[in-house]
């Protein structure tokens, strides 16, 4: 696995003990970001300071058409989704396959150009509430026909109930392990992991769902974004 973002020293120390490569964009003096988890038995909520994020997708788009990668995963927000689905047109012809979390981000919904990013990748990841929102549906159930008419297949997280696998030819839904949980932040990106080295190591929708699964339940144990 090979990083590319903003970090600051001690997150690009510490990655690396953990032998992942790190291409860290941020530069000498420019301020890391810091997000607050605040977190409940019942609802989480994140307050961040932007600091150098504000430059990151400017840095990343440069850099990202030139990676030497088999897949390509995104996590953050495209401010402008027209530039991003001609990057992974690119990538696409080079043999690259690519996936994306958005996250909660409603700004991102009056983007005319969200559905053609979609259709662009290989596999999109969203939560319940992310998968209503991004199809201005009132339901989860209401919001499903969306998701299956894309190109890119859905992967929908439900948390204690798993994870669905949304695609025009079927669904899969696969239980999650029960387990203690302390805090959920985290656990989502933690189950995209799972889910795409089982998916890159070829095996089936049912083993990725449930070894994403399995590492986002993991990621629950203890408190912080594990």
């Amino acid at each position: 696995t090979h990083l590319l973002s903003a970090l600051g020293d001690a997150a690009v120390t510490r990655l690396k003990k953990e032998r992942v490569a790190v291409t860290n964009l941020r530069k000498t003096n420019e301020p890391h970001a810091i997000t607050a988890a605040l977190s409940t038995a019942v609802d989480r909520a994140l307050v961040t300071f932007n600091g150098v994020n504000s430059q990151l997708e400017e840095r990343l788009a440069r850099l990202i058409p030139r990676a030497q990668a088999s897949h390509v995963h995104l996590c953050f927000y495209p401010h402008d989704c027209a530039r991003w689905t001609a990057i992974v047109s690119r990538l696409r012809k080079r043999g690259i396959t690519t996936s994306w979390d958005f996250g909660w981000n409603e700004p991102l919904t009056n983007d005319r150009g969200l559905t053609d990013l979609i259709d662009s990748l290989d596999f999109v990841f969203v939560n319940e509430h992310e998968a209503r929102l991004y199809t201005g549906s009132t339901t989860l159930e209401q919001s499903i026909p969306e998701w299956r008419a894309r190109q890119a297949i859905t992967i929908v997280k439900l948390g204690e109930a798993g994870a669905v696998w949304l695609a025009p030819d079927r669904d899969i839904h696969v239980d999650a392990p029960r387990v203690k949980v302390v805090d959920t932040t985290g656990a989502g990106d933690s189950f995209n992991a799972g889910f795409l080295v089982a998916w890159m190591s070829g095996k089936t929708p049912e083993h990725c769902l449930a070894q994403g699964n399995r590492v986002g339940a993991a990621a629950t144990r203890q408190a912080g974004g594990l």
